[in-house]
């Protein structure tokens, strides 16, 4: 910022310094009561040179005091009289008081305890009354002064606060848009995952067995068909509840107090039909249920059929077995789900993945069974088996009113019917 930007005054400041110059101007024309000296050329250079500096009182507070109370020591002791330019270097002094240092708030009370002191004397005003005038102005100045202090720190804490709620604001929406994308990635995730899986099986084996086999390659053809047509489906539901359904289970473009429909829902009653169309990929899968079935929150569903799917699903790309076993266990405080397997990882030596599939995950599965876990404050362990094969065990406490750790969007969609 140069020297002349650092000078450049406001118009407040501006408008009151040409105040008091006019006024003081006027007044000393037609009124020069005796025994004063009636205004004449210095009179008013002066009472300009007293008054004008106030427009600068915001930057050079103290060197304004001093010029104001400089020029008004010489008003008075060239015989001007004496109750003309008396408030301005006592408004001077109101914003040394709000803005210098103490040592410099100090002098300043001083220099205009002597300049109104001065001014008591020259207008021939009794001791008492001037010793009282220069204590009193220089101290109503100075609380005047002291309470702009004060604001002003208020101000600029205000906007620093300011400032940082705005800051932690532009977080939490930024937070907000990268939780939804995870929670959108991992919907897509759990949905489409399965059925892809099945697709690149399928047709992989059907331009395996295309020539030699052509009766299992239209077969094979046909299960890869069917499972595109339900990715398809998977998918439309997805956009139905991302379009039209406040996932919160607030709202709905239709009813805001319609719930979501049963088809847009997963639970543990779709288990089941999940293993049976596993097997057109080669899966046996044997569900067991045990405990006092009965009906759980939509979400903690939600979350078992999900984990059960992944874990399946990992089980299809990932290794040489070709049975799994899922047992859901009812407890009486919490919910049990077990996936296991009996095969051999694909990256043993000698094994290879079936249908071309990729043999090492990008492990946004395994992330994501654990994050619903946590989210209904429960835990996932996934394991190898001592005896070979691999082993998802999913526990999700029941003793809790159905609250999910992070009730946000996606995590409530299948929550609010």
């Amino acid at each position: 910022m140069s020297a002349l930007q650092a000078l450049r005054a406001r118009p407040a400041p501006v408008a009151l310094a040409v105040g008091f110059a006019v006024a003081g101007c006027l007044i000393g024309t037609f009124y020069h009561p005796a025994p004063w000296r009636p205004f004449g050329l210095w009179a008013y250079l002066l009472t300009l040179l007293i008054a004008l500096p106030l427009s600068l009182r915001e930057k050079r507070a103290f060197g304004v005091l001093v010029v104001t109370a400089a020029g008004f020591a010489g008003y008075l002791l060239l015989g001007y009289q004496p109750s003309l330019n008396f408030w301005c270097p006592a408004v001077a002094f109101v914003s040394v008081a709000a803005r210098e240092r103490r040592g410099r708030v100090t002098c300043g009370a001083v220099l205009l305890a002597a300049v109104i002191a001065l001014s008591g004397v020259c207008g021939r005003l009794p001791w008492p009354v001037t010793v009282v005038q220069a204590l009193i102005v220089p101290a109503v100045a100075c609380a005047f002064g002291l309470t702009q202090r004060r604001l002003a720190r208020r101000n600029a804490e205000l906007r620093r606060l300011t400032v940082l709620l705005d800051e932690q604001q532009r977080q939490e929406s930024r937070r907000a848009v990268l939780d939804e994308r995870f929670r959108i990635a991992r919907e897509l995730h759990d949905t489409i995952s399965q059925h892809m899986t099945i697709v690149t099986l399928q047709t992989g084996l059907a331009q395996y067995t295309f020539h030699s086999d052509p009766a299992a390659a239209h077969q094979a053809l046909g299960v890869a068909a069917t499972a595109g047509r339900d990715t398809l489906d998977d998918l439309r539901r997805l956009l139905v509840v991302l379009r039209t359904y406040d996932l919160g289970g607030a709202t709905s473009t239709e009813d805001p107090s319609a719930p979501i429909p049963d088809d847009l829902l997963a639970d543990i009653d779709r288990i089941p039909a999940l293993a049976e169309r596993l097997e057109a990929a080669g899966l046996r899968v044997a569900v067991r249920f045990s405990g006092a079935r009965r009906p759980l929150h939509q979400g903690i569903e939600l979350c078992a059929y999900r984990v059960v799917q992944e874990a399946l699903t990992n089980v299809v790309k990932h290794s040489m077995a070709h049975a799994a076993d899922v047992t859901v266990d009812y407890l009486d405080q919490e919910l049990c789900v077990t996936v296991l397997d009996e095969g051999v990882p694909v990256s043993a030596p000698n094994a290879a993945p079936k249908g071309g599939a990729n043999a090492h995950g990008s492990g946004h599965g395994l992330i994501g069974m654990r994050e619903r876990a946590k989210i209904w404050h429960g835990s996932l362990t996934a394991e190898a088996r001592p005896g070979g094969g691999f082993q998802v065990c999913l526990r999700l406490p029941l003793e809790q009113d159905a609250s999910p750790e992070n009730d946000t969007p996606l995590d409530r969609d299948r929550t609010s019917g």
